[in-house]
């Protein structure tokens, strides 16, 4: 998944309205087709980069080998707007089957009907996806029972740590608890006049990668109930991930001084990211951030473990937040079984999975090729697949506005952090409601 649209599918929830809550129709025969004989089919993906799309032709060359009657037209950089249109629209030149980066718009998918449900497919194909996919990725694919979408790649978050600035501050190792945690950033946090010369960790829900999501993975919250109400203000782990950020962010010498030294830092994509040139010592990121550090050429012994978990969780150090790219076939293709033919081949098909993870660093998305020996990745890469196939990470769950409920927690966040909202209890109370009302204007 190229970066910048990755970080970019969060912030689009937010103002756009990518997916139609009006149905788009199942084809009552677009499952009907015969996979067996001569077709073509379009599949249309997000992916841009040159060696992206090299990579991604190259899975499709696979399919169509071990397919010879299928074939299949692809067209790349597509966005999820782009995406939705056509499916709206349908035609010879829709697609058949889409791939997202965005996985908070799989509710939307799922409820608008403009992609189908999968779940027949994998029972006709004999094919259990609990037992297929990792817990998280089996999570975020499916909502109401409706499985529209398939895991195709994932991203684990962990912890980068600049060893050598370890070794100065007198710490044997990376953090496991967040006790520990606590400790390391103030040791590593070395003041300059008025600012940093180094900063331990980048608490700020503004800094990169530091959002609420990514955070709170590590306390195993429960975002709604049985009701599918938000479960924010009732949930414990919430008041702790928030109580205990806006400690680290206190102690770490408040917000307004961290936000004038972040605002200074380097952009997130870019060499000069604050990680790489070493004004952070430790870093909350996925797996693409091992590679960019190298490639910036950064000039200490980088080190990577899983994020710390809550002293009171410590048995389940080694868990972190699942996301990833998503694949579906479209309701108003006419050629639905070949498309679950390709469907298949790309997100279970274990030596593909293997090839296509092995050419886009991304994390595999079946437990299959989690431990498949072809895997080709720097040793400490390992510790994404670890995370990604921990039984105890977590992701956060598909809802019918997309990502608009991460949205207005993220938004108690910044108030909360910076002193705006003083009463933690009261936000959690106010933002559960608001949550609440957005889910049901979008029904």
């Amino acid at each position: 998944m190229p970066e910048v649209i990755r970080k970019a599918a969060f912030a689009l929830t937010a103002s756009v309205a990518l997916l139609t809550t009006a149905c788009t129709g199942q084809s009552s025969s677009g499952a009907n087709d015969d996979a067996s004989k001569e077709t073509t089919i379009n599949f249309w993906h997000a992916w841009s980069a040159p060696s992206e799309t090299k990579a991604v032709n190259a899975l499709i060359s696979g399919f169509e080998k071990a397919h010879p009657n299928i074939h299949v037209n692809v067209v790349a950089n597509m966005t999820d707007d782009k995406i939705n249109q056509a499916l709206r629209s349908g035609g010879d030149k829709a697609p058949d089957v889409i791939s997202s980066f965005t996985t908070n718009n799989v509710g939307k998918f799922c409820s608008s009907g403009a992609l189908v449900d999968l779940n027949p497919f994998f029972k006709k194909s004999g094919i259990d996806p609990a037992t297929t996919f990792p817990k998280p990725m089996n999570e975020y694919t499916q909502f109401d029972g409706n499985r529209c979408t398939v895991p195709l790649l994932g991203d684990a978050y962990g912890l980068y740590y600049n060893k050598t600035a370890f070794k100065k501050a007198g710490i044997a190792g990376p953090p496991k608890t967040w006790s520990e945690f606590e400790t390391d950033a103030k040791k590593l946090t070395i003041p300059e006049g008025d600012g940093y010369e180094q900063v331990g960790f980048m608490p700020d829900y503004h800094g990169w990668e530091t959002t609420t999501e990514h955070y709170f993975a590590q306390f195993s919250p429960t975002y709604f109930d049985a009701q599918g109400k938000s479960n924010l203000a009732k949930d414990p782990a919430f008041t702790q991930g928030f109580t205990l950020q806006k400690k680290l962010v206190d102690e770490l010498g408040g917000f307004q001084k961290l936000e004038k030294y972040r605002s200074k830092l380097g952009d997130e994509w870019g060499p000069k990211h604050p990680f790489h040139t070493g004004q952070v010592a430790m870093q909350l990121d996925g797996e693409w951030r091992l590679g960019m550090a190298l490639d910036a050429g950064a000039k200490f012994d980088i080190g990577v473990a899983p994020l710390p978990v809550p002293d009171d969780q410590a048995s389940q150090y080694g868990k972190g937040y699942i996301t990833g790219t998503i694949a579906g076939i479209a309701a108003t293709s006419k050629k639905q079984n070949a498309a679950w033919e390709l469907v298949k081949y790309m997100t279970t098909d274990t030596d593909a999975v293997v090839g296509f993870a092995n050419d886009i660093h991304n994390v595999p998305s079946t437990l299959a090729a989690l431990k498949s020996p072809k895997l080709k990745y720097d040793p400490r890469f390992k510790t994404f697949l670890d995370i990604a196939a921990n039984p105890d990470s977590t992701t956060t769950p598909a809802s019918i506005n997309g990502g608009q409920y991460l949205v207005t927690i993220q938004q108690l966040g910044y108030d909360y952090e910076s002193g705006k909202a003083k009463d933690l209890k009261a936000g959690l109370a106010s933002t559960a409601r608001q949550i609440d009302t957005d889910i049901a204007q979008a029904k």
